[in-house]
């Protein structure tokens, strides 16, 4: 009699183990899942970051050549204050 009562907590044991071990990969695979979501978001982020570095970079050069532009329009509109229609760098 003791013996089926032991064999039975035994399998009873086993059941449980069971469970637990099954549950415990069914969260492992959650993890892993959100572990490829996080990686795909750190590259896409690290993407967004050289393309901000790009952008930046051509901002950068359209500021110099927007300087550059006022600088000629400033010349030009210096010019335009004479009589005889030429460009004030075209007096000599």
């Amino acid at each position: 009699m003791v013996k089926w009562i032991v064999l039975g907590v035994v399998l009873l044991a086993l059941v449980i183990l069971a469970a637990s071990v099954f549950a415990v990969l069914d969260r492992l695979n959650g993890l892993e899942r959100a572990a490829r979501r996080l990686q795909r978001r750190q590259t896409e982020a690290m993407k967004l970051q050289q393309d901000a570095v790009v952008l930046e970079e051509t901002v950068a050069g359209l500021q110099r050549r927007a300087e550059t532009m006022q600088g000629q329009l400033a010349v030009i509109k210096a010019g335009h204050g004479t009589s005889d229609g030429k460009h004030s760098l075209q007096k000599a």
